[in-house]
């Protein structure tokens, strides 16, 4: 399965002012965040942004934070299990969005599950393995393959990016393949 930005959404998990600092790579984290952001809004993909427990946590890094976004509090490990962002997807595939590009931290944890949750409700979940981390790489790694051996399309920032603009010689094109050089 691609990405097709007409069908797709864009979903970045926690990645939060107290967290971050604590991730392996996290400016790698950001940087491909940022670019997977400037995407969605190029191209007109829905963004929600998800942040866990924030009153201990933290808001979303600034470099992240987007007016533009559906921005959502939880408190629950995956997303999908907490219920205003339940109905938030869900209307969000009722409306032809049934791809979720994913991206965030910790890998192991929040983005595993929430992923996982998506695909078995019925989503087409696209972890951007490169936009992720956790405290350790180990755990990263682990969560990609659990994420792989449940069906969950592991890709890369630049395999989503072409896979969103689907072609060359497009104003969208000339502007987000300036973000990968």
């Amino acid at each position: 399965m691609l990405l097709e930005a007409n069908k797709s959404s864009l979903l970045l998990v926690d990645i939060q002012e107290r967290l971050l600092p604590a991730m392996a790579e996290p400016e790698q984290v950001v940087a491909k965040s940022k670019i997977l952001l400037a995407a969605a809004r190029e191209l007109g993909l829905p963004v929600t942004i998800s942040e866990q427990y924030p009153k201990g946590l933290g808001r979303t890094v600034p470099e992240l934070a987007a007016n533009d976004a559906a921005t959502l509090e939880k408190l629950t490990f995956s997303c999908w299990r907490d219920k205003p962002m339940k109905s938030h997807f869900i209307n969000l595939h009722e409306k032809g969005r049934p791809l979720i590009i994913v991206a965030g931290i910790e890998a192991h944890v929040c983005v595993l599950q929430t992923c996982i949750d998506l695909s078995n409700a019925g989503f087409g979940v696209f972890a951007v393995t490169d936009a992720m981390s956790s405290r350790k790489t180990a755990s990263a790694d682990l969560a990609f393959k659990r994420l792989r051996h449940a069906g969950i399309e592991t890709v890369n920032t630049e395999m989503a990016l072409f896979e969103l603009l689907g072609q060359a010689g497009t104003p969208q094109f000339k502007a987000l393949s300036a973000l990968i050089r």
